[in-house]
């Protein structure tokens, strides 16, 4: 089953694939694009555009950035979240601290959410 999304949004997910921060192309360009499974950067779902999107997975990831702690950005996360996980997407965050910090770890734990989810698929 593919996932809704807003046609309207397509041009805008294509000008942040070519402004992706520093942490995103790193996550990019150092794990996701290589993985064996297929991931997709900037994908449209219902009327929002996710960094990174595994459809084998029902897997979301996000990339946050200070933006996303205040509590206006922490609100809109949720929200987001929640209807992802309407159409049985689940989301997992990492900052970009955590990214330039613990490289890593952070694919680990993409790793190992990216096998559970598949094997409940």
């Amino acid at each position: 089953m593919s996932l809704p999304y807003q046609g309207k949004l397509i041009p805008r997910a294509k000008e942040l694939r070519k402004e992706a921060t520093k942490q995103e192309n790193r996550l990019w360009y150092d794990f996701l694009r290589g993985y064996p499974v297929r991931f997709q950067r900037q994908k449209t779902i219902d009327s929002f555009i996710a960094d990174f999107y595994c459809h084998a997975a029902r897997l979301v990831i996000e990339v946050d950035g200070s933006q996303h702690y205040d509590e206006q950005g922490l609100a809109y996360d949720k929200e987001r979240s929640a209807i992802f996980a309407e159409y049985g997407v689940k989301v997992i965050r990492f900052s970009n601290m955590e990214i330039e910090k613990n490289f890593q770890e952070v694919c680990n734990a993409i790793e190992r959410e990216t096998k559970k989810r598949m094997q409940e698929m």
